[in-house]
């Protein structure tokens, strides 16, 4: 299967989880810890038994900056499955999208970076289209206020993951997975008990295929596909096909669950998704750019 396959495959799985999160019959928080566990037991059969490969040497600190940020995806999971119960599919996807833009003004200012007057253009604009996404799904609605806060909140964990992830350069792919994979389930475990019950016993099993559906397809085999498809692909073809997530899940909103985005959500969605992905674009054709010039003074 070519990279690009295997990332258009991954991102239109991902694009479906809402499907599946509203058919378990469980709480969000509980949905998340055995979304985590089953993913980890996938990923290391993989890894150990198909794989056959053993550990890399990893320092401590890398570990445990990997697991800090798998805390950040697992609580990114959580405020994302519960945006799902307030708001439509639609407002709560593109509020948690929001994440790219969240990591686009803080790298300046986080690695020292030049930042762009192109680059506050996105920001700015990105945010007036999630300023329409809430005010257009009804300022009046708690639920709906609720919802895309919860996406939001889990847009900030996912942006502070991707940011820590910048200063971990160890490890494969796969491995390094694990090790956040194995966070986020600490993180959650520690919720649970705080919770003191589990659901897992009550649910029936229809929700229980749909819980492993997520845990074994959606997490643990997407991961593995995603991962390995961005070694092969130009950072332009991964940002373009990372879009295809979002607008499967806009198309699941209007046609699966026949839920109404208003005509200043659809143009909030367009300000967001559009300007985010110029962006990208942008910061992919200035890594190229760099690249050959440092391949320029190599030959000279």
């Amino acid at each position: 299967m070519s990279a690009k396959a295997k990332n258009v495959i991954a991102m239109i799985i991902f694009g479906t989880i809402p499907v599946f999160i509203r058919n378990i019959e469980m709480s969000s928080l509980e949905t998340a810890f055995w979304r985590g566990l089953i993913a980890i037991s996938i990923l290391l059969f993989i890894y150990k038994i198909i794989l056959r490969r053993k550990s890399s040497i990893m320092s401590i600190k890398d570990k445990l900056l990997l697991m800090i940020t798998g805390m950040g995806i697992g609580l990114n999971w959580v405020l994302l499955f519960m945006a799902y119960d307030y708001t439509s599919v639609a407002a709560a996807t593109l509020a948690n999208y929001f994440a790219p833009v969240i990591v686009m003004i803080i790298c300046p200012l986080l690695f020292k970076e030049k930042a762009r007057i192109f680059q506050y253009i996105c920001f700015f604009m990105a945010t007036f289209g999630l300023i329409l996404v809430i005010s257009g799904g009804g300022m009046e609605n708690s639920g709906n206020i609720k919802g895309i806060v919860c996406g939001l909140l889990a847009a900030c964990f996912y942006a502070a993951a991707v940011l820590m992830n910048k200063f971990i350069k160890v490890g494969n792919d796969l491995e390094r997975t694990i090790w956040q994979f194995f966070g986020a389930v600490l993180i959650l475990s520690i919720m649970m008990i705080g919770k003191g019950e589990l659901q897992i016993s009550e649910i029936s099993l229809f929700g229980l295929g749909n819980l492993l559906i997520l845990g074994i397809v959606h997490t643990g085999i997407c991961y593995l596909l995603y991962f390995s498809s961005i070694r092969d692909l130009k950072g332009a073809e991964t940002a373009i096909l990372s879009y295809i997530d979002p607008l499967m899940a806009i198309l699941i909103s209007v046609f699966y669950y026949k839920e109404q985005i208003f005509p200043l959500q659809w143009a909030g969605a367009i300000f967001i998704l559009g300007f985010t992905c110029l962006y990208e674009l942008f910061q992919s054709k200035k890594a190229l750019h760099l690249d050959e010039q440092k391949k320029g003074s190599y030959d000279t």
